[in-house]
């Protein structure tokens, strides 16, 4: 489905960056042009995105299709953790999912959440969020000031008499228990919802000169859904460490990976990216 011909064809089924760019770029004898790009996420809601920007000024079109999506554990499933959530005087968000999933489960569990319930997000975006849940009141909500957990376990460790509970999902690392027991900080890590693939529909051509993953799990869905998929000239973009190391351990080639000091986000290393093939 086309979100919006005039903003640059944009359609939903589902180290310095220009050095290491232009080396691979000229490593390849011949580059094809970039027109039509996979983005393994939910198409943006709202036109602001920097998507649209991208397809306009480079002429390209953007499909959009999650490879995973996240359930939530049912009730019965998390009461065999033997967790009690009114055990807890503080949660800790790593992500919205973590959030959604939370109160979806508390809902479905019955269980009332205390207005002296305190919650600690990893990021400012991520604890507005927190309001479509509860009342937002600043005394109550705790957030790190860069995005990164490092910061967010800081400012938890300046709240050390609190009793954290992290929901997290199936396939979370172990970076959050080794900061948190580095710390000494009294948590409970625990499975509120699990990653499963989300299948490309059947019926829908495949024909992408660029794929983008955010994710180890999505590069998984990837080979799982495509059994027979060969590189060749499509590129591979990623973002995050883990994401990449999943690539290469599949033995596809990396082509564009984010974030770098250029490029924080993945929006501006594609951006980047076309600059250079799409002359």
């Amino acid at each position: 489905m086309h979100i919006a011909e005039a903003q640059g064809r944009v359609m939903e089924s589902g180290t310095s960056i220009s050095k290491t760019l232009q080396h691979k770029i000229s490593k390849r004898s011949k580059v094809f042009m970039v027109k039509k790009i996979l983005v393994s996420q939910p198409a943006p809601t709202t036109e602001k995105s920097p998507y649209f920007d991208i397809a306009a000024k480079h002429g390209v079109e953007f499909v959009f299709h999650p490879f995973i999506k996240v359930e939530c554990l049912t009730p019965k499933e998390f009461r065999q953790q033997k967790i009690q959530v009114l055990d807890y005087s503080a949660i800790v968000f790593t992500s919205r999912h973590a959030i959604d999933n939370f109160f979806t489960l508390c809902k479905e569990m019955r269980v009332a959440i205390p207005e002296t319930m305190k919650y600690f997000a990893i990021s400012e975006t991520v604890s507005y969020y927190i309001q479509k849940y509860v009342q937002y009141r600043k005394r109550k909500v705790f957030c790190g000031a860069t995005g990164k957990l490092a910061d967010l376990v800081a400012m938890m460790v300046k709240h050390k008499n609190e009793k954290y509970l992290v929901p997290q999902s199936d396939v979370a690392g172990d970076e959050v228990h080794r900061l948190l027991e580095e710390k000494k900080l009294n948590h409970t890590e625990c499975i509120m919802y699990r990653t499963v693939r989300n299948d490309y529909p059947q019926d829908k051509p495949f024909d992408f000169d660029m794929i983008v993953l955010f994710t180890p799990a999505g590069v998984e869905s990837l080979q799982k859904n495509f059994p027979d998929f060969v590189q060749g000239d499509t590129r591979l973009a990623c973002f995050g460490k883990s994401t990449a190391k999943a690539l290469g351990e599949a033995g596809f080639r990396l082509d564009l990976e984010a974030p770098t000091v250029e490029a924080r986000s993945m929006t501006a290393a594609i951006d980047l990216y076309l600059d250079k093939v799409n002359k």
